[in-house]
């Protein structure tokens, strides 16, 4: 017996050797098909127009809705992004479900396709997107922005059914949906569920030791201390990737840990007007702006666009770099309060200079490891995967931030530009050089194992 397996499904021939009437020899082969998608199109023969208009409104979601810190937008774009993607796995080839593939996901039943029925991929996606979208705002999720997830479905719906059989629209829609259902249900068991009601997961102490994190602004609760507990989506990304200690916390002169502020110090002493721009630039405050992980989700949507993905190559590539957003945050998160390390403006005013100011405001949590460098690091090795042959060699112009008011900036490789987004916390004066440097090594590492230990369908870049 031999089989073919292309774009999810599996047709299985038998040859089978019959005499007739004792001198004609026949060969017949019968063939049985195990999956529906022998008589549908495939998704990559779908445009990605309406994906890309979700992701645009994630971004304004995430950024005017109440709760949503760095650590919350990622997560919910990490179930999105799940979501969306085993909305149309069986119509990719070559493409395995996540299913039995992410941690905890195998206790889950994702709905079966229905044997030699048609499916259109987009309406399953379009379906299952705006569900689990709504779940992952929910309770904060404000009316205008309900409505307009509501419409972007509704429009969408209406333009893919044209010229679809009634029936194939009926059970695409409906299988999105379950598909939602069932990522909503693996969601609420991974210890973030409905943490926007509560961000800063109080109570939490922090201890008083020299070296320990204090409030450096209005905030005077740590965001998120429990984080680091989340059920990753890849073990590995946490077990594999949490970095050694920093130096030892020291107030002499001479020791590595008061150089390493003064670096900071005199950075920001020294910035050029690049150089605060780009502290500004990559701050990407919440509510401000859609979050650094929003920030590095634009970047993604806008390479999409510009290379006229399809809907399965940009479903991958959202659901690659939703789960190395999502795990970026849990590691760095685990991290920052497994050390609790004081920010550089508090140690500079204590023992260099009272005076000193920073160049953005100092978010409330731990200094080690900075969140952004981990995101960062993550989101450039996911870009490096979908599009370059490994070198991360791609000279794209980031417009994403024109929307706040910067101007546009471009880059010839996506190494170059998550160093100059790390390197941001360096020239804002709210990071040391080691958070930056070890946090970049935190999120490469994720970003590398979300694109080796998972099979993904392979693209031509």
């Amino acid at each position: 017996m031999k089989s073919l397996q292309k774009t999810g499904y599996i047709v299985k021939c038998k040859a089978s050797l019959f005499f007739v009437f004792g001198t004609l020899l026949l060969f017949i082969a019968s063939c049985t098909t195990d999956s529906v998608v022998q008589n549908s199109k495939f998704t990559d023969e779908y445009n990605a127009d309406f994906l890309l208009t979700y992701y645009n409104h994630i971004c304004k979601t995430a950024k005017t809705t109440q709760g949503f810190f760095p650590p919350q937008t990622a997560r919910a774009y990490g179930y999105i992004g799940i979501a969306g993607y085993e909305a149309v796995v069986h119509g990719i080839e070559g493409a395995t479900s996540l299913q039995n593939q992410l941690n905890g996901f195998d206790s889950y039943q994702l709905p079966e396709v229905i044997s030699g029925q048609k499916y259109n991929w987009a309406i399953a996606s379009n379906a299952a997107t705006a569900r689990i979208m709504k779940y992952m705002f929910d309770k904060n999720l404000t009316a205008a922005n309900r409505i307009k997830i509501d419409s972007i479905e509704t429009a969408t719906h209406v333009a893919l059914s044209e010229n679809e059989d009634a029936a194939i629209v009926t059970r695409s829609q409906e299988y999105g949906y379950q598909v939602a259902e069932v990522v909503y249900a693996y969601s609420k068991t991974d210890g973030g569920h409905e943490s926007y009601l509560d961000p800063f997961q109080q109570p939490f102490s922090i201890p008083n030791d020299p070296y320990c994190w204090v409030p450096t602004g209005a905030v005077t609760n740590p965001l998120s201390p429990k984080w680091g507990k989340n059920r990753p989506f890849l073990i590995s990304n946490i077990a594999k990737t949490q970095p050694a200690g920093h130096m030892p916390f020291s107030i002499d002169p001479s020791s590595e840990f008061y150089k390493e502020a003064m670096v900071v110090y005199n950075t920001v002493k020294n910035n050029t007007a690049e150089q605060i721009e780009i502290a500004k630039y990559w701050a990407d405050d919440p509510f401000a702006t859609c979050t650094p992980a929003g920030h590095t989700f634009n970047i993604l949507a806008q390479i999409l666009k510009e290379e006229r993905a399809t809907l399965a190559k940009s479903s991958m590539a959202f659901a690659k770099m939703c789960l190395a957003e999502n795990d970026a945050f849990i590691s760095c998160w685990k991290g920052k309060y497994d050390y609790v390390l004081l920010r550089p403006v508090t140690y500079i005013k204590r023992h260099i200079d009272p005076s000193f100011n920073t160049v953005i405001g100092t978010p409330p949590f731990p200094a080690y490891t900075s969140g952004h460098s981990c995101e960062i690091g993550a989101g450039s090795r996911i870009l490096t995967s979908l599009f370059t042959d490994g070198s991360g060699d791609y000279s794209f112009t980031d417009y994403s931030q024109l929307q706040y008011g910067f101007f546009a900036r471009s880059y010839s490789n996506f190494d170059e530009m998550a160093e100059e987004c790390a390197s941001s916390r360096l020239y804002g004066g709210i990071h040391y050089p080691i958070d930056n440097s070890k946090g970049l090594q935190v999120g490469r590492a994720i970003g590398d194992n979300i694109n080796k230990e998972l099979e993904w369908p392979r693209f031509v870049n």
